[in-house]
C-alpha cells in the first residue's frame, strides 16, 4: 500500500500545487484533483481520474468548493444579537456569550429545557460524525432532533429490526447484479443515498451494459427513469401496496427462494407470506396506478433475473409508510435469495468499523423503539432522537420540560422540516439559541450566537458514516487544502468547546484537554474488548503512538479506527494493515475490495437470526389494508424533486449553481393544467392543511397526472438573513405545505411526499 503523496509548496512560491481530496458535498464521495496557484487559491477542480473509487467523476456541486470557500457572505467571524441586529465579534465574546445564554436556560428551567438539533451536512463532515456526540452527551436531555428524521430513519429502524442493527442496512451490489429496481430514487441527480456509489448514472449504465435491466418507479419520469429500461408510474405514497403485491405474486406463484443458507437462520417466512396474501396485484391496481400485468412481471422478472437488486430511497421513506416500505424491500431481496449474495443486496465491510464488525459475531443487542416518548404528542424515541417533526410543540406547548434553549449543528430545519412557519415562529420564541453554521440563513437568524465552522477545504476529512455504505469497500483520508485562520477554531474543537460549557466547565476550558480524555476512553475500550487486536495492550503506549505526530483531533480517532478495524494494522499486530499512515501514504484512496457475503456473522440480533416478520411491521400492514380506499380516491398529491445542481438548501449562494431558469418551479401534468387553465409560467396557489405558496407553474408529462412536484430547500426570500444570491432567485418553501401531523408511526418520519393539496390558477 504505497503511492504519491498529497504535494505541498512553502509559503511564497511561485508553483501550484496538488491536493488530492475526497468531496464533503454528499454521499457520493469522490476523488477531487485540487490545483491551487501560488496566491493560495484554487486554481481548478476537476476529478480525480487516480481515485480508486470513483476514477475522475465529477458532479457539478464538486468543482464549487473554491466558490464556496470565497463566497463573501460565509461567516468567518462568529455573530452575536444585539438590539435585534447580528453582529460580528471575537471568539472570546461569543464563548462567553454561549456560556451565558445556555447557563441563564439551565439555572432557570434546568437541563431538560435544553434541546439540539443536527443538520444533514454533518454526516459529511469528519468533525462532526466524531464530536456532535459531545454536545449530545453533555447536554443532559433526552431532547435530540436531527435531518436522520426528514430522511433516512425508516431504514435504520427496518434493518434494525431485521438484523439487529440500525446500521445493519443492505445495499445494492450495483456493479454486479443483472436487474436493478429503484424506487423513489433518483441518483442521476441526487447519486446514491444510504448507498455510496460514485458515478451512480454510469454503474447504472454499466448493468445496462452488461445486458442486464434497471426499472425505475417513481411518481416523477425522472432523469434516471429517462435512463432507465422501464418507469413504472406508481401513485405517490402507495409503494408499500405494489411491494406487497410483489411479494404476493412471488409466494402464490411459487417464486419464494430464500437462499438455504440464510432460510435457516430465517423467522417469518409464513408471517410474511400471511400478511401479502389479500394483496393481490388486482386488488392494489386502483390504488397504485399500476396494472396488475405490470406488477405480475416485474415480480416474475425479478425472481427470474440470475440476480437482482431492489433499491429504496428518500420517495418511499419520506411517506407515511416509509419503515414498512424499506422492510417489504429488504423481504422482496431476501425471499428471492437476493440477499448477501454478489449482485443482490449486500452488506458492507468498513475499514473503520461498525456495529456489524465489532462485538460478538452473530449476535448482539437487538434494536426496539420506543425507549422514552415526545413530552407533548407522545411520539417514539427512535435511535436516541424523537421526530423533528414535533420540535415546534416541544418549543410553545407550556409545562415542565418545555424546550427554552436550543443548539442547532449545521442545520437549516426551518426549511427541511414539516410546517415550517411554525417552526420558524417557534425559534423566535426561544430563550437562548446557539448556532454552529457557516451562513446567516432562515433558521441561524433566530440564534443569539452563531459559530462558524471552517469550510471544507480547511478540514481533514474521512467519510466514516458513507463508507458504511459503500458498494465497494474503500477507504480515503483527505487532508486540509487550506490551513485555518489565526484563531480560527476546528469544527470539532467549536463542538468540544460546547460540551465542555454544557457540562459547566469554564469558556476558557481547552479543547485538547477534552480530547484527550474522549481518545483515552476510545483506546479504554478498545484494550478491554476480546477479539479486538490491540485487546491487553498498554493503552498509554498506544496513546503515545497516536499522538507522537503531534495531530490531534479526528485524526487520531481515525488512526484508532482503522488500527482496530476489520483490515487493521492493530498498532504492530498486522503489519500489512490499515493505519492513518497507509491512508496519507495512498492519496487517492486504498481499495479494500468488492462487496463479500457477511451472514451470519454480521447479525446483531438477540438470537443471531433474521426476523422477516417484526410483530410491529404486521400491524402497519393491517393498518396499510385500511388505508387503501383513501389512496384509492386521493386528489391531488405533492411529491419533492431534487435538482443535480442543488444540495438542500445550503448551495443555492453560489452564483455558479443557480445560473439560467428558476429550478423552483410547480411541475404539473398537461391534463391538469388544461383543467386549471394554467401554462408554464402562470402562477398557482398550493394549499394543503397547514399552509399555501404561490409558485410559477412548469407543464409537463414528467409527472403523472394527479401529481404536482415542487424541490426541496427554496424559499430563500426571508427577512433577517445574509445570502444575497440566494435571494434573487428565492423560490418558495415546499416545508410551508408538508404536514407536522403527517408521520411514519415506526420512525417518526416526516412523511414530506405524497402530501393532498388543492390548486388555484391565479
Amino acid at each position: 500500500m504505497t503511492g504519491t503523496t498529497n504535494s505541498t509548496v512553502p509559503t511564497g512560491s511561485t508553483a501550484n500545487r496538488t491536493v488530492y481530496r475526497t468531496c464533503p458535498l454528499c454521499e457520493a464521495t469522490c476523488g477531487l484533483e485540487i490545483t491551487v496557484g501560488p496566491g493560495e487559491q484554487v486554481v481548478r477542480i476537476r476529478g480525480d481520474r487516480d481515485d480508486v473509487f470513483s476514477h475522475g467523476f465529477i458532479c457539478p456541486k464538486g468543482s464549487t468548493l473554491k466558490q464556496l470557500h470565497e463566497d463573501p457572505d460565509r461567516l468567518r467571524r462568529p455573530l452575536v444579537r444585539r438590539n435585534g441586529e447580528h453582529v460580528e465579534v471575537s471568539w472570546e465574546e461569543a464563548w462567553d456569550a454561549v456560556a451565558a445564554g445556555l447557563g441563564r436556560v439551565i439555572e432557570r428551567h434546568g437541563r431538560g429545557a435544553l434541546a439540539v438539533y443536527g443538520g444533514n451536512p454533518g454526516a459529511h463532515n469528519l468533525g462532526s460524525m466524531l464530536y456532535n456526540s459531545v454536545v449530545y452527551r453533555s447536554m443532559g436531555s433526552h431532547n435530540k432532533f436531527s435531518a436522520s428524521t426528514v430522511d433516512q430513519i425508516p431504514k435504520h429502524v427496518a434493518g434494525g429490526y431485521m438484523f439487529g442493527t440500525p446500521q445493519s442496512i443492505p445495499v445494492p451490489d450495483i456493479d454486479h447484479t443483472d436487474y436493478l429496481v429503484l424506487l423513489g430514487a433518483n441518483p442521476y441527480e441526487s447519486n446514491g443515498s444510504l448507498c455510496t456509489a460514485p458515478d451512480f448514472p454510469g454503474r447504472i449504465q454499466g448493468v445496462r451494459a452488461r445486458g442486464g435491466k434497471v426499472v425505475t418507479i417513481d411518481p416523477r419520469r425522472t432523469k434516471t427513469a429517462d435512463n432507465s429500461d422501464q418507469w413504472i408510474a406508481v401513485k405517490p405514497g402507495t409503494d408499500g401496496l405494489l411491494l406487497a403485491a410483489v411479494l404476493n405474486v412471488l409466494f402464490t406463484e411459487g417464486l419464494a427462494r430464500p437462499e438455504a443458507r440464510l432460510a435457516q437462520i430465517t423467522d417469518g417466512i409464513d408471517d410474511l407470506r400471511a400478511a401479502v396474501e389479500t394483496h393481490t396485484p388486482e386488488s392494489v391496481e386502483h390504488a397504485t396506478g399500476v396494472s396488475a400485468s405490470v406488477i405480475r412481471t416485474l415480480a416474475r422478472e425479478i425472481a427470474a433475473a440470475p440476480t437482482a437488486a431492489v433499491y429504496g430511497r428518500i420517495g418511499v421513506n419520506a411517506v407515511e409508510f416509509g419503515t414498512l416500505n424499506a422492510w417489504l424491500i429488504d423481504a422482496i431481496n431476501m425471499v428471492t435469495g437476493n440477499l448477501d449474495r454478489r449482485g443482490g443486496a449486500m452488506f458492507t465491510t468498513p475499514a473503520t468499523g461498525s456495529a456489524t464488525t465489532r462485538g460478538q459475531a452473530g449476535k448482539g443487542k437487538g434494536f426496539t423503539i420506543g425507549r422514552g416518548h415526545s413530552r407533548v404528542s407522545k411520539k417514539p424515541e427512535a435511535m436516541g432522537e424523537y421526530p423533528v417533526a414535533v420540535l415546534a410543540e416541544e418549543i410553545t406547548t407550556p409545562g415542565e420540560g418545555q424546550v427554552r434553549g436550543f443548539i442547532c449543528l449545521s442545520g437549516n430545519p426551518v426549511m427541511s422540516t414539516p410546517h415550517a412557519k411554525q417552526l420558524d415562529a417557534a425559534l423566535d420564541s426561544l430563550e437562548f439559541m446557539v448556532s454552529v453554521d457557516i451562513y446567516l440563513n432562515e433558521t441561524s437568524r433566530h440564534a443569539d450566537v452563531i459559530l462558524p465552522a471552517p469550510t471544507a477545504l480547511q478540514k481533514e476529512h474521512y467519510d466514516v458514516g458513507l463508507y458504511a455504505y459503500a458498494v465497494r469497500n474503500v477507504a480515503n483520508f483527505s487532508e486540509r487544502v487550506f490551513p485555518l485562520e489565526d484563531g480560527q477554531p476546528d469544527e470539532w474543537e467549536i463542538l468540544v468547546k460546547l460540551g465542555a460549557i454544557l457540562q459547566g466547565l469554564d469558556a476558557t476550558t481547552e479543547p485538547q484537554v477534552i480530547d484527550d480524555a474522549m481518545l483515552r476512553q476510545s483506546i479504554g475500550a478498545a484494550v478491554a474488548t476480546a477479539g479486538s487486536p490491540v485487546h491487553g495492550r498498554d493503552a498509554d503506549e498506544i496513546f503515545d503512538i497516536l499522538s507522537a505526530d503531534g495531530r490531534s483531533g479526528p485524526a487520531r480517532q481515525i488512526d484508532l479506527m482503522l488500527q482496530t478495524g476489520p483490515y487493521g494494522a492493530g498498532f504492530g499486530a498486522n503489519p500489512g494493515g490499515l493505519s492513518l499512515q497507509v491512508l496519507l501514504d495512498n492519496p487517492h484512496g486504498v481499495d479494500l475490495g468488492a462487496l463479500e457475503p457477511r451472514l451470519p456473522e454480521a447479525m446483531r440480533t438477540t438470537d443471531g437470526r433474521i426476523n422477516l416478520a417484526p410483530p410491529l411491521f404486521l400491524a402497519e400492514m393491517e393498518r396499510l389494508a385500511g388505508k387503501k380506499h383513501e389512496m384509492e380516491n386521493a386528489g391531488v398529491l405533492l411529491v419533492g424533486r431534487r435538482d443535480l445542481k442543488s444540495n438542500n438548501s445550503w448551495m443555492h449562494n453560489l452564483r455558479i449553481l443557480t445560473k439560467g431558469s428558476l429550478s423552483c418551479t410547480l411541475h404539473v401534468h398537461p391534463d391538469d393544467a388544461a383543467g386549471l387553465g394554467v401554462a408554464t409560467g402562470s402562477v398557482v396557489r398550493v394549499t394543503s392543511r397547514v399552509g399555501s405558496v404561490d409558485v410559477t407553474a412548469e407543464v409537463t408529462d414528467s409527472v403523472r397526472p394527479g401529481v404536482v412536484s415542487l424541490p426541496h430547500g427554496w424559499g430563500h426570500n426571508v427577512p433577517g438573513t445574509r445570502m444575497a444570491v440566494a435571494a434573487e432567485k428565492a423560490g418558495v418553501n415546499s416545508n410551508i405545505l408538508t404536514d407536522d401531523r403527517t408521520l411514519d408511526p415506526l420512525s417518526g418520519n416526516a412523511a414530506l411526499n405524497a402530501i393532498p393539496v388543492t390548486l388555484q390558477a391565479l
